[in-house]
């Protein structure tokens, strides 16, 4: 007898086995089955969990479903091991819900999702027909649901119908009162038209009265033109008179005039004479300075920049610098890196400066000249803190300003005439501050000069 029960109970599970789920699982259903492995979690051990599953193992139920329901759905659905453990833990929790499913008859009163949950998880004889049955029952409830959800649409569109129509007779309603307004104001406006045109035919009439008593007017105007003319000829007789009278008096005043004239003359004479005896009295020296004398330009046997050049000295030559500085109120302008980078390049930057500054100062205390040294602004990772030392004017240029465009302004700046001396090796600064009137000289020049001491 138990043999024979085993045998059954064997082929039960052959039979359930071989069911095979020919469609997806409905979404109701699949949430309820993540619910029940979710559930069963807490009785299985770490070790009796699929690999996938064992990192989510200490979350709380509601953690689990919301971050591992894709990995348990696939879990149940392949580990069959897995399945029947969770099966034993809903046996345990639902005992009644299991057994009814084992032999064959689900509750009625059931939920058809639980039902079918907890048969995709059981597998008894005949699951796959409740999964199905749960399927169809959910999509007959989606389409009550949505049934309901179209008939309270319905609803909502008749009563925004009802309210149009109650609108639209509101509205005509109006229309017509407002059509009613407008032909009454347009019989009083045709009222005023015929009026007005009555006003226009009396102003014609007026009008044509009018012509003709300005042609009348005319008439008479033009006779009283030919009196105003014979009265003009008169007049203009007359004037010819009184021009005639005015140019005799004028003759009379001239010669009246002229010994006027002589009168003045006579004053001026005399205070002309008595200035030049206040002279005489005062010893007041001749005026000495012209106004040409404040033009500013050179004049013969004085020295300039280009005079220099033009001696027979080499033009890398230190003594053709010194001769430079010797010039009256001489402005040496220095190119600070292109200097340094030329003389030591291989000193970092902060050396290369204090070494060339410290050299310019000597060359200012020896020449008197004054010495400007301009550094370019780009070069630098931070503002420089250095006392410039004495003598030298240190300027570092501003950003997105070169320190060749720096030297143009400087050159701009000093008045014509004035004695500026640019120290560079950069070709395009050299050939501009010669056109600005500077001298250009080399830094090789610079750097034997300072090297002399």
């Amino acid at each position: 007898m138990v043999e024979s029960t085993g045998g059954e109970a064997g082929n039960a599970e052959q039979a359930a086995a071989a069911e095979v789920l020919d469609r997806p699982l409905p979404e109701g259903v699949r949430r309820r089955v993540v619910q029940i492995v979710s559930d069963g979690f807490g009785g299985l051990t770490v070790g009796e969990l699929p690999p996938p599953l064992r990192q989510y193992a200490r979350f709380t139920p509601t953690r689990r479903v919301k971050f591992a329901g894709n990995a348990m759905a696939a879990a149940v659905e392949s580990d069959t091991l897995f399945r029947q453990r969770i099966g034993e833990r809903f046996r345990e929790a639902q005992p009644e819900l299991a057994g009814a499913l084992e032999a064959g008859s689900p509750p009625p009163a059931a939920d058809p999702l639980d039902v079918a949950a907890a048969a995709y998880v059981l597998r008894p004889v005949g699951w796959v027909k409740l999964v199905d049955a749960a399927g169809e029952e959910a999509q007959r409830a989606d389409a009550e649901r949505a049934d309901e959800e179209t008939r309270a649409e319905l609803d909502r569109l008749r009563e925004q119908l009802a309210e149009a129509r109650a609108h639209t007779k509101a509205e005509t309603e109006r229309l017509r009162t407002e059509l009613d307004a407008a032909r009454r104001e347009a019989d009083a406006v045709h009222r005023k038209l015929r009026a007005a045109l009555s006003d226009v035919k009396r102003s014609e009439a007026a009008v044509r009265k009018a012509r003709a008593e300005s042609d009348a007017v005319r008439a008479e105007g033009q006779a009283q033109v030919s009196a105003a003319e014979s009265e003009a000829r008169r007049l203009k007789a007359r004037l010819g008179e009184v021009e005639a009278t005015l140019e005799a008096s004028r003759r009379a005043a001239r010669e009246g005039r002229s010994v006027e004239d002589m009168r003045v003359r006579l004053l001026l004479d005399t205070v002309l004479e008595a200035a030049q005896g206040l002279r005489r009295e005062l010893a007041l020296p001749p005026v000495s300075a012209r106004p040409a004398d404040s033009v500013d330009a050179v004049e013969p046997g004085r020295m300039t920049p280009k005079d220099i050049a033009a001696r027979a000295l080499h033009e890398h030559d230190p003594a053709i610098l010194d001769q430079l500085l010797a010039l009256p109120q001489a402005h040496l302008v220095v190119d600070g890196y292109n200097v340094t980078k030329t003389g030591y390049p291989t000193m970092p930057l902060e050396k290369q400066r204090l070494r060339l500054l410290g050299s310019l100062s000597q060359l200012a205390a020896q020449t008197g000249a004054e010495v400007t040294c301009v550094f370019d602004g780009a070069e630098l990772a931070a503002p420089v803190l250095l006392a410039p030392p004495r003598g030298v004017r240190v300027l570092f240029s501003k950003a997105g300003v070169t320190a060749d465009e720096l030297i143009r302004q400087l050159v701009r700046a000093e008045p014509p005439g004035r004695p500026v001396i640019v120290v560079s090796t950069d070709r395009e600064v050299a050939d501009g501050v010669a056109k600005a009137g500077a001298r250009p000289v080399a830094s090789v020049m610079l750097l034997k000069r300072l090297s002399r001491g």
